[in-house]
């Protein structure tokens, strides 16, 4: 993989390989999320998907995911605006506005449990979604991700 290739290549331009590794693990996409349909603003919440390895922070059925959870999100290059859906920290959203990686982020670091070392990852602080009703999920916003 070529050395900092996030600074010089388009997201439509990576790899496979590329665009997987911008992955950091933290398990903020993995969190349900609300949508006000008046103002269009996303509410994250801390109610993960139930097939969410919580000290990894990645999912067992990853490459079949959508077969598990068909509405599972699937982020690609072309997404433009549906970046809102990703966390401000997602290096996915961070690439597509223009911002550069964190210093925690594992391509910057070197170190794939950077992420959770510096607090960014879900690790110990989500509920299971088939644990949580679905008409308690509004109580279950929070303030953490963003």
């Amino acid at each position: 993989m070529t050395d900092n290739f996030w600074q010089t290549l388009s997201l439509e331009e990576m790899t496979r390989t590329q665009w997987e590794s911008l992955c950091d693990s933290c398990g903020r996409c993995c969190l349900h999320k609300i949508e006000d349909e008046d103002t269009n603003e996303i509410y994250f919440t801390d109610v993960a998907c139930r097939y969410l390895d919580e000290e990894t922070c990645q999912c067992p059925h990853y490459e079949m995911r959508q077969s598990w959870v068909p509405d599972c999100l699937t982020i690609y290059p072309d997404w433009g605006d549906k970046f809102n859906w990703l966390p401000s920290t997602c290096a996915y959203r961070l690439l597509y506005e223009g911002k550069s990686l964190p210093d925690w982020h594992p391509l910057i670091s070197g170190d794939k449990n950077s992420v959770h070392l510096a607090g960014i990852s879900v690790r110990g602080r989500t509920f299971r979604d088939d644990k949580i009703a679905q008409e308690e999920i509004y109580q279950h916003v929070i303030t953490w991700v963003e």
